[in-house]
């Protein structure tokens, strides 16, 4: 496919007006339901206009390419799975202070839970990520920063655990952390994309999480 010039007059930093926000926005949603419905390969910017019901030219005035939109739209995931379900950063030390008022097998439950969640919500475009993450480097390193996060997140929980005398201490927290990460997310990608099993909601992500907790032989 030719390479086609950005328009001289694109915006080097996004649209500066509330009309363009909108419109590029609306390019954005359009360009999510084309990947969707037709995959990434076959998506061509000329589907995601007529979507948008827009101009041909009004693509290149906000986006390079198909390559550029679609990234974009990955980066939109990366910050969702990876927020936090409450406005304030969940720290450890926040995370410890809850201890009172759940135990910790329920907050495994609840982390596991809000990511199946919005990996279900999101699976249409989660499912093309997953597919372009395998032979384009740069989704491919936005998917390894959706791992990272929640390795980095789990090897904290067990090196805390460990401490407090309520999981494993022969264990090494990061290879735990790597290891139990990948099956959830793995499992995530079998169970909502690939559709291995029907299995209810409720029953894998407590199976997921009785994994997790007795693989650190955890104490309560």
């Amino acid at each position: 496919m030719a390479v086609t010039e950005a328009d001289p007059d694109r915006p080097s930093n996004g649209p500066r007006s509330r009309k363009g926000a909108a419109t590029r926005a609306r390019m954005l949603e359009a360009a999510r339901h084309v990947f969707e419905t037709t995959g990434y390969l076959d998506a061509r910017i000329e589907d995601i206009t007529t979507q948008a019901g827009l101009s041909h030219g009004s693509f290149y005035h906000y986006f390079n390419s198909k390559e550029e939109v679609f990234r974009e739209l990955t980066e939109v995931q990366v910050a969702l799975l990876t927020t936090p379900h409450s406005s304030s950063d969940e720290s450890e030390s926040s995370q410890s202070s809850q201890s009172s008022q759940s135990s910790e097998f329920e907050r495994l439950l609840s982390g596991n839970r809000l990511f199946f969640e919005r990996y279900r919500e999101n699976v249409g475009i989660m499912a093309v990520i997953e597919e372009v993450s395998r032979y384009d480097d740069t989704v491919g390193a936005a998917r390894t920063r959706i791992s990272k996060h929640f390795n980095a997140r789990a090897e904290q929980t067990v090196r805390r655990l460990q401490n407090a005398g309520k999981a494993d201490p022969r264990l090494v927290p990061e290879i735990a952390a790597t290891a139990l990460g990948a099956m959830v997310a793995r499992s995530a990608e079998l169970w909502l994309v690939e559709n291995w099993s029907d299995y209810e909601f409720d029953e894998i992500i407590e199976q997921l999480t009785l994994l997790w907790a007795n693989a650190i032989d955890l104490q309560e």
